[in-house]
């Protein structure tokens, strides 16, 4: 009889684990979908051999984001500056991350300025045959662009997306930067982003 009410405390403890468990994963949940805010790089950041910054707004359950290149960490030799946003919606807890969330972020529009008229550089970017022009923004929406595919063929980004101390956390890209489908999910998070 003993090990019995044993076995039934525990099992009851495990539930209120469980359950406790679900109760924070829920509120993490719906902390990050109802996100409003910008969160942007504290400073520049490691990105496709050269530098980057960051730059996501969150509101009313939409997203965008300004991601800025340049070859050298004071982000004075830019290289292009991509813009995309839409809708975003947070789904289960992330089996390789843990406290992140898979995350779904709609692409609806895709637009790309190029900043430098160094021929090597456009070339070695990928952007030679875009026909972009030099400081005006280009709608890639339908075309795509250098690793951008259009809309019409990858709507969405898999991502995860987790909030800490530091601030947002999305994850780690692949090097083709394709997270097109569910399988291309990141398993790690990047540094944070932080509220402005």
């Amino acid at each position: 009889m003993k090990s019995l009410l044993v076995t039934l405390s525990s099992a009851a403890a495990l539930l209120v684990l469980t359950f406790a468990s679900g109760a924070a994963d829920a509120d993490a949940r719906d902390a990050l979908q109802s996100l409003r805010g910008t969160f942007v790089s504290p400073s520049a950041e490691p990105w496709y051999g050269g530098f980057g910054t960051r730059e996501f707004v969150f509101r009313d359950g939409q997203w965008s984001l300004i991601f800025t290149h340049a070859l050298d960490p004071q982000m004075t030799m830019r290289t292009f500056q991509f813009r995309t946003g839409g809708a975003y919606r947070v789904g289960e807890p992330s089996n390789d991350a843990p406290g992140a969330f898979r995350t779904v972020f709609n692409e609806d529009w895709k637009h790309v300025t190029l900043l430098t008229d160094v021929p090597e550089i456009v070339a070695g970017m990928g952007m030679a045959a875009c026909g972009l022009t030099v400081n005006l923004e280009t709608d890639i929406s339908a075309s795509g662009c250098a690793a951008w595919k259009p809309v019409a063929d990858c709507a969405q980004d898999h991502d995860i997306l987790a909030m800490s101390a530091q601030g947002l956390h999305f994850g780690v890209r692949p090097a083709d930067n394709d997270m097109c489908s569910a399988d291309r999910t990141p398993t790690a998070l990047l540094p944070a982003v932080v509220a402005r």
